[in-house]
């Protein structure tokens, strides 16, 4: 039951979250009763007409037997029902409840999950001109996903923008680069990875990986280790279909590469090395 008979002003806090997973605890208990009141606590401390009961009892229907990815989906169509029905109006709501930024890699453990919600929001509805009083919402999408990667991750948000509007979320990416945060410069690799573990696909990208080879060349030498392995993650993505051309890419990098680009390309290829390819054991040595 959800005790919302005292609401005690606060500023937005995350809910109490282990530093890992452990044994027998499914993630899904990371979006239980308590996370979805601190949610909606959140949201009253800057939309007071906010209801918190209705959006409580909504978000935690049969709770128990849903799964992580459930319960996240279900609580994004909670906000989507008791939230304002312009997503602007909306949007600027959700960011102003975000706790503070994120600005180092630290170890934060599993607290960022409490923002999967927000990242189901913004990919389900953050493209919908209807929703938005006929206009298009993208850039209002777009910096909620640069504020939602420097507080959980938004490489899974970003992913049906890239799917729908590839150009032209390409573009937004190749902004980031530059970003003093290292969590909005590993999006712009992390996010376009063709094969993004637990995330979509993005078929365009695997077929034809061209158009984010230039966002790795610009991060191969970043200064944090944080966004150099989400490039040699990248890389290997690419060259489970396409081994020739990181092979090729290795071998142009490697004569200017210092240690921490040598450990990227021992990384990226060492499917194929470890598969027996020449091409990528010759890599591996000459790396070290």
């Amino acid at each position: 039951m959800h005790d919302m008979t005292v609401i005690k002003a606060r500023p937005p806090m995350l809910p109490p979250a282990p530093n890992s997973m452990q044994k027998g605890v499914p993630l899904k208990f990371l979006l239980d009763e308590s996370a979805i009141a601190c949610l909606a606590l959140n949201i009253h401390y800057v939309h007071a007409s906010f209801d918190l009961p209705a959006f409580c009892e909504q978000a935690s229907l049969d709770l128990e037997s849903l799964t992580l990815m459930e319960r996240a989906q279900q609580i994004a169509q909670a906000l989507r029902q008791f939230l304002p029905p312009s997503y602007a109006q909306s949007i600027q709501i959700l960011l102003a409840s975000f706790t503070p930024v994120h600005t180092e890699t630290q170890d934060l453990g599993l607290s960022g999950f409490f923002y999967l919600p927000h990242s189901c929001y913004i990919a389900s509805y953050g493209q919908d001109w209807s929703y938005n009083e006929g206009e298009d919402p993208f850039d209002l999408s777009m910096q909620a996903l640069y504020a939602l990667t420097t507080r959980f991750t938004a490489e899974f948000a970003i992913r049906p923008f890239l799917i729908a509007q590839q150009e032209r979320t390409l573009a937004q990416v190749a902004d980031w680069l530059s970003d003093p945060n290292p969590h909005v410069r590993r999006l712009c690799s992390e996010g376009t990875r063709p094969k993004l573990p637990w995330g979509k696909r993005l078929p365009a990208i695997v077929a034809n990986p061209q158009p984010t080879l230039s966002l790795l060349s610009a991060l191969k030498n970043d200064e944090s280790l944080y966004v150099r392995r989400s490039v040699a993650n990248h890389l290997g993505d690419i060259a489970k279909d396409h081994p020739e051309l990181v092979f090729s890419i290795c071998e142009q990098w490697l004569p200017a590469a210092g240690k921490e680009v040598k450990w990227l390309i021992r990384h990226a290829v060492r499917y194929w090395a470890k598969k027996g390819d020449d091409r990528a054991i010759q890599l591996r040595m000459k790396a070290k």
